[in-house]
């Protein structure tokens, strides 16, 4: 169908009352209606459901939209409803949300000529029924929607969707676009060889969301965090994403007694309710959807102006189409992320007992994430490399890497040091081995391959294999290496970095960000490390006070409250009980307890020095967040076996302890002497309660068994720790 570039504008204006197009648009449509297969790669925002709304709109016959989520179907059949009010039935979506009336009338409009656009899942595709209907119609093209969900490599593969050729070849041919928002080269690959379109137009924007601000943060107090950050942005609308179901339903529930107008989105919930919480958020009734990955694929929301990741994403490609969700009108777009080692470990584990091929794939996703999260290079820069554009520009100016830069050194020799290894094993090998390499760790693998007998062998091991995977993604950066991703992420050199091996020159490096995986509120188990940032002056006094209490108590410092507890004061400034019992590891028996004159000297010091206290900035705890506080509590109470509780509850005898424990010094007093009676003698009993009475300076478990001996296990001190705080702290 031919055209002219002036009938297109005023058809643009006509139907969506836009005055031009952006980027490819008009290129893109053009090639669609000469009838050739195109593949679209536009970041979010970037306009990508116009490339087929429009052609199908002036197009004989109807375009069949595969679109994967149900919501973006209904999202998207509403909006173009809206710019076509006088046509109605101009477009419909065909899946199982469907009643058995309004699936008669999809089928009718249908037939009769008048749907232009049929959004479909690719399950309700596969359907014998829906093949048979689709055969009678007349398809002006086919527009695979967030096409990424056909690769191996993409970060929402569904398998459903590598069988879209064969029913396409079913139905009848006609002209295809594949659209996605994210696609390393490898994963582009994959989708134009699976729709057999290797000879499609490829129309790829630049990746680069220049108003979007990247950082990354240790996830340490993240509710603390997350609620200052919302409160500091009021009226904005935002979106969290957390990768469990049972996380998103908390952090919904603590930002709602916080006073935050927030919903959660996932799919355990009913259709009805994610639907209406989606619309609430879109009509601007909550401020903030705290949400799976499900949420927000198409949803047209132009003002978002902050992405949380409560979790770090499983991928760099998911990464990077949930920030694309902030700021697409090209306003402000803040994209934080909570970054700890351990929840890497945790997505780990969820693949055990996938296929090993996939088990890989996921590996070398995840790894891509870690890079991201612990760089200290160009957030933007690692960013657009991943998918394979470069940023030439030494500084983006709107990450936090660029912003708060770190020292840099000169790794010339570092960077021969890694070209060199990468070379002695033969380009076979991947980045951590490499490292391990440089820094002399001499595992199984090593020797298995005699690679600690290698002349660079511990060459590096003044430095962590931390450090040296650190110079390795940075020489992947400057293209001195590649990875060979059909074979699963092995490194191999460029000419570049052969060139750099015979003539090096300085080259300014930066070493990674070291990230320590201390858990936000764990109390258990040991000495507490703090946070620190508080006010020093202040704490100080607070120690002094407690030193003063304790003595005149005989009670050791550590009883009356904890350095966490007091760091948080001197974070917090509180003034009330009410105040006092939102610090860390201070309940309602020890604000009552022990509160009065820590408050006194703090409303004291606040008003001689003139401090503005961040009382807006208290987060309100969210009732028995665990599920398991109030059950333990009755247990005990009714003397029930801790092995019972434990049993019941799915637990090991050791994290019961720690909930017990947590319990305990947050002021809630446990009677155990039943347990104890029966699982320790009583000579046991008394000397270690009288050492912890007596001689200890801390709570830690690792002192008390140095100074008690070899005759006392682990548990056993545990449990009379939570006696001794138990009856003296509370």
């Amino acid at each position: 169908m031919e055209i002219t570039s002036e009938e297109l504008h005023s058809r643009l204006k006509k139907y969506f009352g836009f005055d031009s197009f952006k980027g490819d648009q008009e290129a893109i449509i053009q090639n669609l209606l000469q009838g050739k297969d195109a593949f679209v790669l536009m970041p979010t925002g970037g306009g990508k459901s116009l490339c087929y709304q429009l052609p199908a709109l002036i197009t004989e016959g109807t375009a069949i939209v595969v679109s994967p989520l149900i919501a973006l179907m209904k999202n998207q059949v509403d909006a173009i409803r809206g710019f076509l009010e006088e046509r109605t039935g101009v477009a419909h979506f065909l899946n199982s949300s469907l009643n058995k009336q309004q699936l008669i009338e999809v089928k009718e409009a249908l037939l009769s000529g008048k749907t232009k656009l049929l959004y479909v899942a690719p399950e309700s595709l596969t359907k014998d029924d829906n093949i048979q209907l689709l055969k009678q119609v007349k398809i002006s093209f086919y527009a695979i929607d967030e096409a990424h969900c056909i690769s191996e490599w993409g970060h929402d593969f569904r398998p459903e969707y590598r069988r879209i050729q064969v029913l396409i070849q079913e139905i009848g041919k006609a002209p295809i676009v594949a659209l996605t928002a994210t696609a390393t080269p490898k994963v582009q690959s994959d989708i134009q060889k699976n729709l057999g379109m290797m000879d499609a137009i490829v129309f790829k924007s630049s990746f680069n969301r220049s108003n979007l601000y990247y950082e990354v943060r240790p996830k340490q107090n993240i509710d603390k965090e997350i609620i200052k950050f919302i409160k500091t942005h009021p009226g904005k609308s935002g979106i969290i994403y957390c990768l469990s179901r049972k996380k998103v339903e908390e952090v919904a529930e603590l930002l709602s007694v916080n006073d935050i107008r927030a919903l959660p989105y996932h799919a355990g919930l009913d259709s009805a309710t994610r639907s209406d919480n989606q619309d609430k958020f879109l009509m601007e009734e909550v401020e903030v959807i705290v949400a799976t990955i499900a949420f927000g694929m198409g949803i047209d929301k132009p003002d978002v102006r902050y992405v949380i990741h409560y979790d770090i994403p499983k991928s760099l490609e998911g990464y990077y189409q949930e920030t694309g969700r902030a700021g697409r009108d090209g306003g402000e777009g803040q994209c934080i992320t909570f970054y700890r080692y351990k929840d890497i470990q945790k997505l780990e584990k969820f693949m055990q007992g996938k296929p090993v091929s996939e088990q890989e794939i996921g590996k070398q996703l995840l790894l891509e994430t870690v890079a991201y999260a612990e760089t200290n290079v160009c957030r933007r820069k690692v960013l657009l490399h991943y998918f394979g554009e470069e940023f030439l520009e030494p500084n983006c100016h709107n990450c936090d890497n660029c912003l708060y830069p770190k020292k840099q050194f000169d790794g010339q020799e570092q960077l021969c040091i890694v070209l060199e290894t990468v070379e002695a094993v033969k380009e076979q090998f991947k980045a951590e081995h490499v490292a391990n390499i440089i820094s002399g760790l001499s595992n199984s693998i090593i020797k298995s391959y005699n690679h600690h007998l290698l002349d660079l062998f511990g060459i590096g091991k003044d430095k962590s294999p931390h450090f040296w995977t650190a110079i390795i993604r940075q020489a992947l950066i400057h293209k001195m290496l590649d990875k060979n991703i059909e074979n699963y992420g092995l490194l191999i050199l460029t000419d570049k970095g052969r060139e750099f091996i015979l003539e090096p020159e300085p080259m300014m490096l930066m070493e990674d960000r070291e990230f320590t995986d201390e858990d936000d509120d764990s109390i258990i188990g040991g000495a507490l490390k703090g946070g620190g940032g508080g006010d020093e002056e202040l704490l100080a006094m607070l120690k002094d006070l407690r030193r003063d209490i304790a003595k005149k108590l005989k009670l050791p410092a550590f009883v009356i409250f904890q350095d966490p507890s007091l760091e948080d004061m001197s974070i917090q400034y509180p003034i009330t009980l009410n105040e006092l019992k939102n610090c860390q590891g201070v309940g309602e028996g020890k604000a009552k307890k022990y509160g009065k004159e820590f408050l006194s000297l703090i409303a004291k010091y606040v008003e001689e020095n003139e401090i503005e206290r961040p009382q807006d900035m208290v987060v309100k705890s969210v009732i028995n967040k665990s599920g398991n506080k109030v059950y333990i509590i009755q247990s005990i109470d009714r003397q029930l076996q801790f092995e019972d509780i434990a049993e019941a509850k799915g637990m090991q005898m050791d994290e019961l302890l720690n909930e017990i424990e947590a319990i305990t010094n947050s002021g809630t007093r446990l009677n155990i002497d039943y347990y104890l009676e029966q699982a320790l003698d009583e000579d046991k009993l008394e000397e270690i309660f009288d050492y912890f009475r007596n001689e200890a300076t801390s709570e830690s478990i690792e002192e008390a068994l140095e100074a008690l001996g070899s005759d006392f296990t682990e548990e056993e001190v545990r449990l009379v720790r939570i006696k001794f705080l138990a009856e003296l702290g509370n």
